[in-house]
């Protein structure tokens, strides 16, 4: 296997922290002048016999001479790990093999660094419990009334989070609506008197619009850029972008949000809108925000990545049942599309979430019918109701439903490679040359986008207005500055409507409402409805990808309900007899387009028939959606996993290649070289560790009780870096701390923000003296990482690694003996009565042996440090 792809899956599966520049730099821990010979040549083959043979003992170290600095701890105390673990964790002997431990490699080709897969700043998220002595403790001083206070937190904060989200899309719907409503009504009443006044007046509102948004993002929430559902689908998959689940970030994508959507672009505020979910709930979930003093700490319980992936699961969730008042559409937006691990306890709260949403913005609709909400409608929630339109349909309308699923699909890959491109060149060569370029490339793009929707209307003539039916509610041509059909733009007669200004020159929510309208016949002519979807397919590609918050939802949808509204009208032509709406083809056709572009079938067919009021075509679009989906996956991917690679975001897909099948656990990490820790480690070995490499877990060392060399844990990065910083573990002595000094640190002193970069090696300062003291590493290590025996094949390495959503797996030799095998009844205890069952993924400490609880064990007084001496 060549070296490129073995650094790749490993920097997948084994959840390496990925630098800017792509992959790790260091191949294996190198010492410093100052920092003495960790490594065994025993063990690593790069390690010369003699210069640990005939090194002199540590200055002041109290070292015997001929006393391994390795392994700091005297091998005759009993304090290795259990024989039990002995056979799972045994290193190589003399014969130079290396043991593969995953975390603590970097790779042989410098090649492999130019792969423009890793560009983005990104790190895995430790959603495996870390079950060292400060969680045990945690765990076990916890009170029997702990677990209904957290079970009842969580469903108060899928409260606050559906009443958070609903209020946010309020407010941004009824902001961006009533700043169209006063662009479009004060355009209306200035062309009256002067088409180029009003059409100067038009750029600059937009320009404004749009300039407000872009210098937002660019001077103070750069996350904020883009619809935030790639770097969502990495976080919820295991992969953390710095900053997209910042406070800064939440109103970035909120002020951002309106000015873009509101200046006109060719875009929407839909996928936005998730991502504001997902701040929202991360937010409430870490307590606020510390940095600009938005914090509480009673409610700062949620500190592990399991919580907070949860909490974001609901804010996704609630983010679609925001944009498009569709509930159901939410949970299973969050099911198919965003999430990679889900379970019944989840279901619920995302359920309960979606449902509060719904009211929130159900309440705000009815405030709205009532006049209070100024232009557009009711606040300009999505909702196109087309159940007065086709009720029935025939099979001979099959052929053409599946000639728009083919459509969309070709159309939709097609869009998905245009903004691939044009992203990576944008990306590459545009941006790169400072926020000055990324402002002035959107007031360009807003320009022209301008320019476009006005002076186009302004060629196309004018069309008598139909014949309506009295009870239609349908006016002919209407008020300029209002939301309806038939505008009278640039039109020499009072009875005549300009079809193309009906959906260039109007906001994107009215434009689909016009285009999915029933009862229109022949509104629109096949030359309008060409030119529209030419300019505006075009315009959404190059907005894409623009340092602005951008959805591709409503564009999505403008663009499939034009060209189905085109198969409409052939279809209405050619079959004279059937009952065909033009406005039910348009609806297809935006169901085609969205499934040939993101992929998704469940929940955006729930969706589209929420939004639509309309159960009766629900066969159609699921038609649709299959043939659509189909056609576009053999061409590329969805938009969103094409924009997580392009981003440099390692996402697992759900199931593995089949090449890796025919692969062992050890072919994937073979060219490794691993950086180890003894357990009591000299300050200055740590230090000079992570400043030689970007690795986030290191393997532990010991001495086992016969002498051998065992590896007893992993260790975090971050938490190595809170104990230097700390400094209150630091010891005098090379041996292991005693059981008076292990109850210095808390469980949540290990939490990392979420979003943030958290600690670095650089911001900690320690002088001389400290540098030449001795740390411990027992207490704070992982001792029960996920182990995997080496001839193990790579694609069950795989279903492990993602299905757990682990951050590292340990790769052994195969073991020599079993000490047991658990069944199914293992794992079936009965509890009693003061034991209450929880919800905690299985995180509580709870075991039962012989009908007997831990709870009189003198082992549990020190539960990590006895299971490091326990024998059988």
């Amino acid at each position: 296997m060549n070296t490129t792809r073995s650094v790749r899956w490993r920097q997948y599966y084994y959840g390496e922290q990925l630098a800017p520049g792509g992959i790790d730099s260091q191949v294996r821990y190198q010492p410093s002048p100052a920092a003495p010979e960790l490594l065994s040549s025993k063990n690593f083959p790069h390690t010369s016999p003699s210069s640990r043979s005939n090194r002199s003992p540590r200055a002041g170290s109290g070292a015997a001479p001929g006393h391994d600095p390795m392994l700091s701890g005297d091998q005759d105390l009993p304090d290795g790990i259990g024989m039990a673990r002995l056979a799972w964790t045994r290193l190589p002997t003399a014969d130079g093999a290396v043991l593969p431990l995953p975390e603590g490699s970097a790779a042989a080709s410098t090649s492999a660094a130019q792969d423009e897969l890793f560009v983005g700043a990104v790190e895995s998220l430790d959603y495996e419990v870390i079950e060292n002595y400060a969680y045990r403790e945690e765990q076990a001083q916890r009170s029997k009334f702990w677990v209904p206070y957290y079970i009842m937190l969580k469903w108060f904060f899928a409260l606050l989070i559906g009443v958070g989200t609903g209020l946010a899309a309020i407010f941004i719907n009824l902001a961006v609506e009533n700043f169209s409503g006063w662009k479009f009504t004060l355009t209306f009443k200035i062309i009256q008197h002067s088409y180029f006044v009003g059409f100067l007046v038009y750029i600059l509102l937009n320009l404004a619009l749009v300039f407000s948004s872009v210098y937002i993002i660019t001077h103070f929430a750069p996350a904020a850029a883009g619809s935030g559902i790639p770097e969502l689908k990495g976080y919820l998959n295991g992969v953390d972008t710095h900053g997209i689940l910042l406070f800064r970030t939440l109103v970035g994508k909120i002020f951002g949000s309106i000015g873009s959507v509101g200046g006109g672009l060719a875009l929407g505020k839909e996928g936005p809108l998730v991502h504001t979910g997902a701040c929202i709930a991360s937010l409430l979930g870490q307590g606020g925000s510390a940095k600009y003093h938005l914090s509480s700490r009673w409610v700062q319980i949620f500190e592990s990545d399991r919580d907070r992936r949860d909490l974001v699961t609901c804010g996704c969730a609630a983010g679609v049942a925001a944009a498009f008042r569709a509930p159901v559409g939410g949970v299973l937006f969050a099911l198919e599309e965003v999430t990679s691990w889900w379970r019944s306890h989840l279901m619920w709260r995302v359920f309960f979430t979606s449902a509060v949403v719904a009211v929130v913005v159900r309440s705000a609709m009815n405030w709205c019918n009532s006049g209070k909400c100024g232009h557009f409608g009711a606040g300009g929630f999505i909702i196109w109701d087309i159940s007065g339109g086709q009720e029935d349909y025939s099979y001979q309308e099959l052929l053409p439903v599946a000639i728009i699923g083919v459509i969309g699909g070709l159309l939709g890959a097609l869009f998905n490679q245009l903004t691939l491109y044009i992203t990576k060149w944008r990306r590459t060569y545009l941006h790169k040359k400072g926020k000055r370029v990324q402002i002035f490339e959107a007031c360009l793009i807003s320009l022209i986008t301008s320019t476009v929707s006005f002076v186009l209307p302004l060629l196309r003539k004018c069309s008598p207005c139909p014949e309506l039916e009295a009870n239609s509610g349908i006016q002919c041509p209407h008020p300029p500055g209002t939301d309806g059909n038939f505008v009278n733009f640039y039109c020499s007669n009072d009875n005549e409507y300009n079809d193309l200004a009906t959906i260039f020159f109007n906001s994107q929510d009215d434009a689909i409402r016009n285009l999915f309208s029933a009862k229109t016949f022949h509104e629109y002519s096949a030359q309008s409805l060409i030119t529209f979807l030419v300019m505006f397919y075009s315009l959404a590609v190059v907005t894409f990808g623009t340092a602005v918050p951008a959805g591709q939802f409503v564009p999505g949808i403008m663009i499939g309900s034009t060209y189905g509204r085109l198969v409409g009208m052939s279809v209405v032509k050619f079959y004279k007899k059937l009952n065909v709406d033009e406005g039910t083809y348009a609806l297809l056709g935006a169901a085609s387009f969205l499934g040939g572009s993101m992929r998704m079938t469940v929940s955006l067919c729930v969706i589209m028939v929420e939004i639509t009021n309309n159960l009766q075509l629900l066969p159609l679009i699921m038609l649709v959606l299959l043939i659509s989906k189909a056609v576009g996956d053999f061409f590329n991917e969805g938009l969103y996993e094409e924009q997580a690679r392009l981003k440099g975001i390692p996402l697992l897909d759900s199931r593995p290649k089949q090449v890796m099948r025919n692969m062992s656990a050890r072919d994937a990490c073979k060219n490794q070289k691993v950086v180890c820790l003894p357990r009591v480690s000299r300050v200055v070995d740590i230090v000079s560790v992570l400043r030689s490499n970007n690795h986030n877990g290191f393997p532990i060392v010991d001495r086992g009780q016969n002498g051998e060399q065992l590896v007893i844990g992993l260790i975090l990065r971050s938490h190595l870096l809170v104990l230097l910083q700390s400094k209150v573990d630091f010891q005098n002595t090379p041996f292991p701390c005693g059981p008076g000094v292990l109850n210095r640190h808390n469980f949540s002193d290990f939490v990392k923000p979420p979003s943030s970069k958290g600690k670095s090696i650089d911001d900690i300062h320690l002088t001389d003296d400290e540098l030449g003291l001795y740390l411990d590493l027992a207490p704070f290590l992982n001792p029960s990482p996920y182990i995997v025996p080496e001839d193990m094949s790579l694609a069950k390495v795989y279903n492990l690694f993602r299905q757990l959503g682990l951050r590292h797996i340990f790769v052994v030799p195969r073991p020599s003996r079993v000490v047991g095998l658990i069944t199914r009844k293992d794992l079936l205890l009965e509890d009693d009565g003061d034991i209450a069952t929880t919800e905690l993924q299985s995180t509580t400490v709870r075991a039962h042996l012989n009908g007997k609880t831990l709870g009189g064990n003198p082992h549990l007084q020190r539960p990590l440090l006895d299971s490091l001496m326990i024998e059988e």
